[in-house]
C-alpha cells in the first residue's frame, strides 16, 4: 500500500482550501494527508484539513522555528508550505531536510529581498526586468517631488507601503479637495494630496512608501514553479481586466517572470505580477508564496500544487505547459465549511476536556477537535 504524502500548511490564505482540494485530486491517485494551523479559529483551511490545530501565540520568530521543527519531527511531514515566518523558516531549510521535510519556500535571501518593494524594484531593474518609474518616500518633501514628477509626465500618482501584502495601504493621490464626492458610494482608494501632506506633518511616525504612477490594466499574475536547481518548470499568466479573467502564455509577460524567477532563485511556487505602463508590461509585485488564485489554472488542465509536491518529493514533473488556455471567466465566492463552534459550558480539567473531544466530519475529512468548554478555536487532533 502506498503511504500517504503528509503536507503541512501554516497560517495561510482562506483561498488555499482549493490548494488542498487539488492535492487530494492528484492525477496519480496518491493519498494525501493535510495538516493545517492558523491563528483564526474560523479560517476555512482548518475545516478543510484532515487534522488542524491553532497556531501558538506570542512566539518569537526563533521560537516559531523551534515549534515548527518539533511538529515536523513528531508528525513526519513530507512537505511544509509556510506563509507565516516564511523567511526565518527558510533560513533553517537544512534543519527541516534533516528531519525528512522539504520546505516549499524560496531561499531566505530571496524572501527577504522581495519583502521590501523598493529594494526589490532597485534590484530587479539591474537584471533587466521592466519596472515603472518609482520613488522611495519618507517625508512630505519627497512625496511632493514624486507627485509633481509623475503628474508632469501625465500620470496619476499612487503610493503603498514598501512592506505589506494584499494591497494594504494602497492609495491614489488626487488634487481634488475633500468633498461630498468622497462620502458618497463605496469607499474609494482616492485621497486628496492635502490630506496626505497634512497627515505627514502631524504624525510622529516615520513612513516608508513606494510612490509610482498608477498602472493600467490588464493585470497579469504569472504563477511560477521553479525547481531547487533554478530551472523554471512552469510559468502561466492569469489576466485580470475589470471583472473579466483569462490566461496567457504571451512572452511579453512570461519572459520577464522567468527572468526574475531564475535570477533570484525563486524556488518552488511564486507569483509575479505585472501591469501596463506607457503601453508596456512592467513589474508590479513579487510574491514568494503560492498565490490564492493558483487553483484557477485547473481550467488549463494544470494541477500546480500537486506538481510542486511531486517536485519536492524528488519526482520531477518536467516542463509544465497548458495543453489549452481556458475560456475567459469571472470569479464568484462560494460557501466553505468552518469548524463548528462549541456551546458555552463549564470549563473541564485538561484531561477531561481531551477525553470529551469530538471529531466532526467535514466534506469527508476530519475537522479539528474542540474540547468541552473551550472557545471556538481548533485544537490538536490525535
Amino acid at each position: 500500500m502506498v503511504s500517504p504524502v503528509r503536507v503541512w500548511l501554516n497560517r495561510t490564505y482562506a483561498e488555499n482550501v482549493f490548494f488542498m482540494d487539488q492535492l487530494r485530486r492528484n492525477p496519480q491517485g496518491r493519498p494525501v494527508e493535510i495538516h493545517a494551523t492558523h491563528g483564526d479559529p474560523d479560517s476555512p483551511v482548518l475545516a478543510a484539513a484532515d487534522t488542524a490545530a491553532p497556531e501558538p501565540e506570542n512566539l518569537s520568530p526563533a521560537g516559531y522555528v523551534e515549534y515548527a521543527l518539533d511538529q515536523c519531527a513528531r508528525r513526519g511531514f513530507d512537505v511544509f508550505v509556510p506563509v507565516l515566518h516564511q523567511a526565518v523558516l527558510a533560513a533553517h531549510r537544512d534543519d527541516f531536510a534533516a528531519l525528512g521535510t522539504t520546505l516549499l519556500a524560496p531561499p531566505a535571501e530571496a524572501t527577504a529581498l522581495f519583502a521590501n518593494k523598493a529594494v526589490a524594484y532597485e534590484t530587479v531593474e539591474r537584471v533587466g526586468a521592466p519596472v515603472p518609474p518609482w520613488w522611495r518616500v519618507r517625508d512630505e518633501e519627497q512625496l511632493l517631488a514624486a507627485v509633481d514628477a509623475i503628474e508632469a509626465a501625465g500620470g496619476k500618482a499612487c503610493f503603498k507601503p514598501t512592506t505589506g501584502e494584499g494591497g494594504v495601504g494602497f492609495r491614489v493621490i488626487t488634487r481634488a479637495p475633500f468633498s461630498m464626492l468622497h462620502l458618497t458610494g463605496f469607499p474609494s482608494p482616492y485621497v486628496p494630496l492635502e490630506l496626505v501632506t497634512g497627515a505627514l506633518r502631524r504624525t510622529e511616525r516615520s513612513v516608508d512608501w513606494l510612490v509610482m504612477p498608477r498602472l493600467d490594466e490588464p493585470e497579469v499574475s504569472v504563477d511560477c514553479l521553479t525547481g531547487p536547481d533554478g530551472e523554471v518548470r512552469m510559468a502561466v499568466g492569469r489576466t485580470k481586466n475589470g471583472r473579466r479573467r483569462g490566461f496567457t502564455v504571451d512572452p511579453a509577460w512570461i519572459g520577464p517572470a522567468r527572468l526574475v524567477a531564475r535570477s533570484f532563485g525563486l524556488h518552488w511556487l511564486t507569483n509575479i505580477q505585472f501591469r501596463m505602463y506607457a503601453g508596456e508590461p512592467v513589474l508590479m509585485d513579487v510574491n514568494t508564496r503560492p498565490s490564492g488564485g493558483l487553483h484557477q489554472l485547473a481550467q488549463c488542465g494544470l494541477n500546480v500544487p500537486w506538481a510542486a509536491v511531486r517536485l519536492a518529493l524528488g519526482d520531477d514533473p518536467g516542463e509544465l505547459t497548458p495543453d489549452f488556455l481556458g475560456s475567459d471567466y469571472a470569479v464568484v465566492p462560494g460557501p466553505r465549511t468552518l469548524c463548528p463552534a462549541v456551546p458555552k459550558q463549564r470549563t473541564a480539567p485538561p484531561d477531561e476536556a481531551a477525553a470529551a473531544a469530538v471529531v466532526p466530519e467535514s466534506r469527508g475529512a476530519a475537522a479539528s477537535a474542540l474540547p468541552v468548554g473551550a472557545p471556538p478555536r481548533p485544537a490538536e487532533l490525535p
